[in-house]
């Protein structure tokens, strides 16, 4: 049920890296790349920048979930003291581990586009793994599934940043979303930076705004759509179909989208190596055709 009429307390930041101010490059962060360390500092910045402007606008309770491969790029030092942090997998929630009802707003920091967009680093999820994916039919990448995981759970994304080409598919999907582009894609591994310190301070202002406004954005929120722990779903579940190039998730699960969630994986990273292994020894299992 939509809540309105009464102020932003409890706000759950979900924080990604791709989208980050001034990272461009797989080096930048990936653990062991050659400028990683300083790629989780400048994470760790904009992530500090949202809970500023979360805090300016009256909230309470702040949760940042490390939502980046390993998940354990930020250091409980270098976040901002006003903030608890989700850190470490596996999550059954994955990039959204610990939304729930009672949160009053979701602030995406970091998102990239979905694959096949001129957007830095742009895949749509598991970058190695999965090459595209179709909720309801529609092309859909981490930003859409954290926008209709964030409304099945009864909870609106006030604010999203990341470059550009983030930006854009985020209007795609709901134009009363305020977007920050920290960068302007120039190519999956280029962009034009904007300046530090005006990125930042675009952040905290956005967060700021955002919330202020967050009654307007509750009352525009679309129907929830039912999709959880897409992870589990897609890579784990018994009941999921193969065929030579996708995996198609039926919509009987309680975990798929409305009508339906398909994936294409890439050959070379198909499902099925040390990774999924270790996943059926915690009792996840794959078919295949």
């Amino acid at each position: 049920m939509i809540k309105l009429g009464r102020l932003p307390v409890r706000v759950y930041i979900s924080a990604d890296m791709e989208g980050v101010t001034g990272l461009v490059d797989a080096d930048d962060v990936q653990p062991g790349g050659r400028d990683y360390e300083r790629g989780r500092l400048m994470m760790a910045e904009d992530v500090n920048a949202a809970v500023r402007g979360a805090l300016a606008a009256g909230a309470t309770d702040i949760t940042v979930n490390d939502a980046h491969g390993p998940m354990r790029n930020l250091r409980p030092e270098t976040l901002h003291p006003a903030a608890r942090l989700i850190r470490g997998r596996p999550k059954n929630m994955g990039m959204l581990e610990g939304l729930v009802p009672d949160h009053d707003a979701l602030v995406c920091v970091g998102y990239h586009s979905r694959a096949g967009a001129l957007g830095v680093l742009s895949h749509s999820f598991m970058g190695h793994e999965i090459e595209d994916m179709w909720l309801d039919g529609r092309p859909v990448g981490e930003i859409g599934l954290a926008h209709a995981t964030a409304a099945a759970v009864g909870v609106p994304m006030v604010v999203l940043t990341g470059d550009d080409a983030a930006c854009a598919e985020t209007a795609e999907w709901d134009a009363a979303v305020t977007t920050v582009a920290v960068k302007y894609a120039r190519d999956r591994f280029a962009a034009d930076l904007r300046p530090v310190e005006e990125a930042r301070t675009a952040i905290e202002e956005a967060v700021a705004a955002g919330l202020a406004v967050l009654d307007l954005v509750r009352a525009g929120m679309r129907g929830p759509i039912r999709q959880r722990s897409l992870l589990r779903t897609v890579l784990c579940s018994p009941a999921v179909e193969w065929s030579a190039r996708s995996v198609l998730v039926p919509s009987g699960l309680p975990t798929a989208g409305a009508r339906g969630l398909t994936a294409r994986w890439r050959r070379r990273g198909r499902p099925g190596g040390r990774r999924c292994a270790a996943r059926r020894r915690r009792g996840c299992r794959l078919r295949r055709p």
